[in-house]
């Protein structure tokens, strides 16, 4: 009787797992909202932001950004950069934009899938990049924000990790001539992290945050439209 509830628990737990990682990605989260997305009119400047809870909370704080333009939000909490390379294809390519701008890497510094070495997180970020021009969309990536460290891994030095793999970013974006978004300068603390009226939990932005990334990132655009 033991074993057979052993056995059972195990093969409880294998299909609890199989059901949380069938859609790993997340692809769905949009597939109904990007099946409504009509092709780009003739002239129209498509752009799409690609993240994760700070893409994804940016049009919860302050929607009226995206209202009125032709800006497609594609953010998901909690995502890798791993994760958002999957779906790439699913919520950004298919969606035939302009520009796509691209704001990942905090999520695989707090381990959110397990350890991840930079190099990797790097490479994935430039994966996505390389996709988006094999596809003639033009690229903004974006420096991670400042981070000093992670609320729920309390453990993990954050500060020289950003600071690292934004280094890798911007060498990468100037040696491609890639358009570049340094958040970090603009919001960083004396204290090499975020101030308080930028985020209340050191990662995430408050509407002051996303006020100072606004203008940035659409200075951004207009220059990667120039481009």
């Amino acid at each position: 009787m033991k074993k057979q509830l052993i056995m059972a628990i195990i093969i409880l737990s294998t299909i609890t797992a199989k059901a949380q990682n069938a859609d790993w990605a997340n692809i769905k989260k949009y597939e109904d909202a990007n099946s409504k997305v009509p092709s780009p009119q003739k002239n129209e400047k498509r752009i799409v932001y690609m993240g994760d809870s700070l893409t994804d909370l940016w049009m919860t704080l302050d929607s009226s950004f995206f209202v009125g333009k032709p800006y497609f939000n594609r953010g998901i909490s909690g995502q890798t950069t791993g994760q958002m390379l999957v779906r790439f294809r699913e919520d950004v390519i298919n969606l035939k934009p302009t520009v796509v701008v691209i704001l990942a890497g905090v999520n695989d510094i707090a381990e959110n899938n397990g350890p991840s070495k930079l190099e990797d997180v790097f490479g994935n970020i430039v994966s996505m990049a390389e996709l988006a021009k094999a596809n003639h969309i033009k690229v903004v990536l974006s420096s991670v924000l400042p981070a000093l460290t992670i609320p729920w891994r309390q453990t993990i030095n954050a500060a020289p990790k950003v600071k690292e793999l934004n280094e890798m970013l911007k060498a990468y974006a100037d040696k491609n001539h890639i358009v570049y978004i340094d958040y970090f300068t603009a919001m960083v603390d004396d204290r090499g992290g975020l101030p308080l009226k930028f985020s209340k939990d050191g990662v995430h932005p408050t509407l002051e945050g996303y006020k100072v990334m606004e203008p940035l990132a659409e200075k951004a655009i207009n220059e990667a439209l120039k481009n």
